[in-house]
């Protein structure tokens, strides 16, 4: 891509630059006044590529970009004196409206995304006509204008979706820009493929479709967001071109404000190919759209509308209900797992409900996680406020050796707050010992401890802490329990985590269905003198083996298990399956040298002394 030299040159001679380094069939002569400019105002978490992985009820617990990314988008724009329009999701509408405020005290046109991220085969009729009303009350209400256009939230509209257009204008909507012509799509229709008017009854709607460069019949969509980034630029100038000698009509194009930002999150989680269609070329987004901005004079879709004689609506905004309905986009508690938590323990005292709240403590160990920082700052906010009303919680968070920046930012999140304890590990230690360090300055007798990344939802103790009975001395999560569930994790993982269970089960006393898992709630006093000797996650399974071994009564809850969405896992998975090998050998040899009651044994005694 090519370079200006700024110097004291104004904006018309970096145009005229600009104009003369593109091929001169890329301009025609009517360009400056005939081509439009639409932005996607969305955060980097509500995309379609990560639909996958993070459901829309986690949204609020993701750290939100999407202020910033809108004052880049802002100020790019003012560079160049573009007023376009902007797609808007309606959640961020109610979530942040000052950012739509803004959006349009700047003089740009606010149209609708719909509410959710959500695309036209996941709506029936009536949904979809439910969406569009929320989320044009929610930008009507934050922008204070009228919202006359649309474009679907998620994918495109094909053929068989024409429907939605009639909804769209039996809602009032002026416009839509939803459909992408690609390869063979609307080929017995090609005036779908043009600007045109979608009649309905006595109602007319302009739609604006994404444009393509048709080649033997076959249509490929150019000057979008993603098409710029993965497209080779000289490629996709010469499509252009090709659109301008081919059409009277103005080129349509759009990118979305988290494209200029390389510095975003990346969801390891999602496939491959999303990834790469999400994340390649963000660095190089900004100077890919500055020739277009320098060359072309762009304007938003209502600006265009108007200038010829279309009817916009117009008026004072009234409020059409008091609030936002925040219900549905909180995070809360995922769906109840069906049954019984545990068979037959619907009659232990610990499960009724107890008077007063409960002190509890929740250990959290960290090593390098400071992607997952802001992410898990939000999850526990709305935990907190979940179990407020029958368990008072204390945090205590335990940084094992971190060698980035997890130290830091754990001090700026969480430091200094009530019931917050920061502990420190001078080197990296494991899992399992910095849950032992904060099980061990825990004042509480039941402590819980959770992973930082949130792979099991903490929402979930809600579930776990009453099964801590008397008689009860540990309580793990299991997503492998009939009544369990496991979401989005490889295959080939997941099968060597069960057959890590059916060994364990081989060896132990207590038949579980998972013997691994971090998310736990304990007994403080069964637990705080384990010997652990083994390092890393083993410990995490050698803690509940010694508690067998010494005759502990141990429960399962049936639990959920994501995939991890920020940063990477820190587990090396074939000297962890060699370790665990190693620890089963050792707790097999324990235990059959002992053979028959345990429970009265000294834990010293079971695996020798405790290392370091």
């Amino acid at each position: 891509m090519f370079r200006l030299q700024r110097g004291d040159a104004g904006p018309g001679h970096r145009r005229a630059l600009v104009s003369s380094m593109i091929p001169p069939v890329a301009r025609a002569p009517w360009a400056p006044e005939r081509q439009l400019l639409t932005v996607v105002l969305e955060d980097y978490f509500q995309v379609a590529p990560l639909r996958g992985v993070i459901p829309t009820r986690r949204w609020s617990r993701f750290e939100t970009r999407v202020d910033g990314n809108t004052d880049k988008a802002l100020a790019l724009l003012d560079e160049f004196g573009i007023k376009a329009t902007f797609f808007v999701v309606g959640w961020i509408a109610d979530e942040m409206p000052e950012v739509v405020r803004r959006v349009a005290s700047r003089g740009h046109e606010i149209a609708s995304k719909g509410y959710f991220h959500r695309g036209i085969r996941q709506l029936c009729r009536e949904e979809f006509r439910d969406d569009l009303r929320r989320s044009r009350e929610a930008l009507e209400r934050a922008a204070g204008t009228r919202v006359a256009g649309y474009r679907i939230a998620e994918g495109w509209l094909g053929p068989q979706d024409l429907w939605a257009l009639d909804v769209l204008a039996e809602e009032g909507f002026v416009y839509d820009s939803s459909i992408r012509p690609i390869f063979r799509g609307f080929a017995t229709q090609p005036e779908r493929r043009r600007l045109h008017r979608h009649h309905h009854r006595d109602r007319t709607l302009w739609e604006f479709p994404i444009p393509s460069w048709t080649l033997g019949g076959w249509s490929l969509p150019i000057a979008g967001g993603n098409y710029l980034r993965q497209a080779p630029p000289a490629l996709m100038r010469r499509a252009v071109a090709s659109w301008q000698r081919g059409s009277a009509e103005p080129l349509l194009m759009y990118f979305h404000v988290w494209e200029l930002d390389p510095e975003q999150p990346r969801i390891q989680a999602a496939p491959l190919w999303e990834r790469v269609r999400q994340y390649r070329n963000l660095d190089r987004m900004d100077g890919i759209l500055r020739p277009y901005l320098e060359t072309y004079r762009f304007s938003g879709i209502g600006d265009y509308l108007a200038r010829r004689g279309v009817e916009l609506p117009t008026g004072p905004v009234a409020p059409r209900h008091a609030g936002p309905p925040a219900a549905a986009a909180a995070p809360g508690l995922p769906p109840a797992l069906p049954g019984p938590p545990v068979a037959g323990a619907s009659s232990a005292p610990g499960l009724r409900p107890r008077p007063g709240r409960q002190p509890v403590t929740v250990v959290v160990p960290c090593y390098n996680e400071e992607l997952t920082l802001p992410y898990l700052a939000n999850t526990l906010r709305s935990v907190e406020a979940a179990l407020a009303a029958d368990y008072e919680l204390r945090l205590v968070f335990v940084d094992d050796g971190s060698c980035d920046g997890t130290w830091d930012l754990m001090q700026r999140i969480f430091g200094g707050r009530p019931r917050h304890a920061l502990l420190r590990h001078d080197a990296n230690r494991g899992v399992a010992a910095a849950i032992l360090t904060g099980i061990r300055h825990a004042d509480t007798e039941i402590v819980c401890s959770i992973d930082c990344d949130c792979t099991y939802d903490p929402h979930q103790l809600r579930r776990l802490i009453p099964l801590l009975a008397d008689g009860v001395d540990l309580v793990t999560a299991s997503p492998y329990h009939p009544q369990g569930r496991v979401l989005n994790v490889p295959a080939w993982r997941l099968g060597l985590s069960k057959g890590l269970s059916r060994l364990y089960r081989l060896v132990l006393r207590q038949q579980l269905a998972t013997y691994t898992s971090c998310f736990r709630v304990y007994r403080r006093a069964a637990v705080v003198g384990l010997p652990v000797r083994a390092a890393g996650f083993l410990g995490v399974a050698e803690m509940l083996g010694l508690l067998d071994l010494a005759g502990g009564r141990i429960v399962e809850c049936p639990a959920a298990l994501e995939v991890r969405l920020l940063g990477r896992s820190k587990m090396k998975i074939g000297k962890t399956m060699a370790g665990h090998l190693r620890l089963l050998a050792r707790l097999a040899a324990a235990r059959y040298r002992r053979r028959g009651p345990v429970a009265a044994a000294p834990m010293t005694s079971i695996l020798g002394r405790r290392q370091g």
